[in-house]
């Protein structure tokens, strides 16, 4: 193989990870501004039915992909017990979906993504109660910015809604217990599923319930979702492209997790040789890689330390666009809670990884 190469092939591997990043900062920010304007601006006051499409756009997308274009081996689901708790996390997960998209009714996108970033709260939370999981002092200390953070933005909200807040912290305590159940249902090896193949058994599952429950909660849900299609022309397209892209965020944020390891990994390949000395070299340079470390462990130390970066960047560019796209009231008092938010969550993370 010629130097020219060797030296394109990493190019092209970092060119294609940015697009993947593109496509997954996209996808989330461009599904979450699109339900905040359905759900505030558009008049379709209907985050039960909207999830419905959600889930049903996930469920053919999700389909195709796996049995047709097979992006991912297909995970046959092996036991009836496999299916219920698989049944058991799509519920959950309609919980928390639901519970985000009527939050955006009441609440600025800004405000929701500030709550939204307690999650590992949440998760540390329910690990401590269902999984008797005790992480060091320092770990639940640098929790205490990320509830402070919100407490403060909460305050310096102008457009703060009592009910919005409810369930949008419902939803995002939802989602970190969804995270916590689905390590302790499926914890065998033969159940694991990984998060296409289990969001291709969710998403037909989070269908069956959430029919009945839009006819029910949102009983006129078809004749103004009709009527609406009739007074605006894209209607059908915008909801269209909404469910399109809940899909395409979770495809991205699966490949994102999937690929930057790699990249990651040659990266640092590259930089410290092959070499067993050089290896040591930089394992007694960089303190945090362990004795033992070997290049696989170092990979996910740095893929999980990226994918942490990556995606609390994510939350702070879906906030100035919201707010530059929508022009809701900030206050200082209300970006520094945030911010405090966000610096408790990286804090937590960093403490977590050196404190296990």
């Amino acid at each position: 193989m010629s130097s020219t190469q060797q030296t394109s092939s990493p190019k092209n591997q970092t060119l294609f990870i940015a697009s993947l990043i593109i496509l997954w900062y996209s996808s989330n920010i461009g599904v979450l501004l699109l339900n905040k304007y359905l759900l505030s601006n558009y008049g379709f006051r209907f985050p039960i039915f909207l999830t419905m499409c959600h889930m049903s756009a996930c469920a053919f997308f999700s389909y195709i992909s796996i049995v047709f274009i097979k992006l991912v081996p297909l995970q046959p689901i092996k036991s009836r017990p496999q299916f219920l708790k698989i049944a058991t996390l799509s519920v959950v997960f309609c919980c928390s979906v639901v519970g985000g998209n009527v939050s955006l009714r009441y609440l600025p996108v800004s405000f929701n993504q500030a709550v939204g970033a307690t999650t590992p709260f949440f998760t540390a939370l329910f690990a401590y109660f269902m999984t008797f999981k005790r992480e060091a002092w320092v770990t639940y200390a640098a929790l205490v910015p990320v509830v402070a953070g919100v407490v403060i933005a909460s305050g310096g909200e102008p457009g703060f809604h009592w009910f919005g807040f409810i369930m949008c912290i419902s939803a995002t305590a939802a989602r970190a217990f969804k995270s916590v159940l689905q390590g302790i249902l499926l914890s065998s090896e033969g159940e694991k599923l990984n998060s296409m193949n289990l969001l291709l058994y969710m998403s037909p599952v989070a269908v069956l319930v959430l029919v009945p429950a839009a006819l029910i909660m949102e009983p006129n849900v078809i004749e103004v979702t009709i009527s609406l299609g009739r007074q605006h022309r894209y209607m059908w397209l915008l909801l269209l492209i909404n469910s399109t892209l809940a899909y395409s965020a979770n495809l991205s944020n699966f490949l994102v997790t999937k690929h930057t390891s790699a990249l990651t990994l040659q990266s640092f390949v590259i930089k410290v040789g092959r070499d067993a000395s050089s290896y040591s070299f930089i394992k007694k340079t960089i303190d945090w890689i362990p004795s033992q470390a070997s290049i696989p462990s170092v990979m996910i130390e740095f893929k999980c330390w990226d994918y942490r970066v990556l995606g609390n960047a994510k939350g702070a560019v879906a906030v100035v666009i919201s707010i530059l796209l929508f022009r809701n009231p900030v206050t200082v008092v209300g970006i520094a809670g945030y911010t405090m938010t966000v610096l408790g969550v990286v804090a937590y993370g960093e403490a977590k990884r050196r404190f296990r």
